[in-house]
């Protein structure tokens, strides 16, 4: 007598559960480095928020899924990639981020366990090619593994950050950050976020008028701050710079709230002079 055999199917490993998602804009410098470090996850979907470089090109040659969302929103960016993960399991990370094959290990086995809904990483912060071990980015923790199913969404402006049920469990091993490069890359981020900031503290009633005193202050402040109470000193130069970079930013985002603050608006004042300009060629036409 003939048995029949059902077609067995291929149990799924704790890789196949997992969907990386890399937020990408004009990467092309850093986007396959990142890539490589994870081979190990079921699926890569990288978001391309507009690049204009060969991000995509080689995202997609490299075997990644490509889904093109334009906000300026991090928060946004994030909760809309959910729409396009097929896996349990989401793991976040940024095109400057790499994971190591000892922080890999770590995630699948807590995946496999199913210790928590959430797992968060302490980040090594690397600026201008240091590990930072002060100014406060030695403490730098990101929550970037969900199981879908128990991430609602994320929220925030400026520093962006899920809203999720259940546990999380912080991992041993760290998420390394390769940011900082230059100070042309350091420059770019600055002119990203620090609209952003000045926007909300412009809008608050909390917010002082703002003088240029208040802003020597705010920088001043910030520099104390990160060289020397949150130890930045103890990486010497580049601590120092960095605590400096970090001083430079803050005057930049209350340069932005007294600009907002002008009355009439800076562009109001433009505008007058451009009128007063084009009423000067129709008085005296040459």
């Amino acid at each position: 007598m003939n048995s029949s055999h059902k077609p067995t199917q291929k149990s799924q490993t704790p890789q196949d559960l997992v969907t990386a998602v890399v937020l990408a804009f004009n990467e092309q410098q850093m986007i396959e480095a990142c890539l490589n470090t994870l081979r190990w996850t079921g699926e890569v979907l990288v978001i391309d928020t507009g690049s204009s470089d060969e991000t995509v090109k080689m995202a997609e040659s490299w075997g990644a899924r490509v889904v093109s969302i334009k906000s300026p929103s991090f928060a946004y960016l994030r909760t809309e990639a959910l729409k396009y993960v097929k896996t349990p399991w989401v793991l976040y990370i940024d095109a400057d981020e790499r994971v190591t094959p000892r922080l890999a290990q770590e995630i699948l086995v807590n995946i496999e366990t199913n210790s928590a809904e959430a797992l968060a990483f302490n980040r090594q912060n690397v600026y201008f090619g240091r590990v930072m071990k002060g100014g406060g980015w030695q403490t730098d923790q990101v929550t970037r593994a969900f199981l879908v199913e128990k991430l609602k969404t994320w929220q925030g402006i400026i520093h962006e950050s899920p809203v999720f049920a259940g546990q999380q469990k912080l991992l041993a091993s760290p998420l390394i950050h390769l940011t900082h490069r230059n100070a042309i890359d350091g420059l770019y981020k600055t002119a990203l976020w620090t609209p952003k900031e000045a926007e909300l503290l412009a809008k608050s009633d909390k917010t002082p008028d703002v003088n240029f005193r208040l802003i020597v202050k705010k920088m001043f402040r910030e520099f104390i701050k990160r060289a020397y109470l949150k130890g930045g000193i103890k990486d010497g130069q580049t601590g120092l710079i960095e605590a400096l970079i970090q001083g430079i930013n803050r005057a930049l985002v209350y340069i932005q709230v007294w600009e907002r603050q002008q009355i009439p608006s800076i562009g109001e004042r433009y505008q007058k002079k451009e009128t007063e300009i084009r009423q000067d060629w129709l008085n005296n036409p040459l």
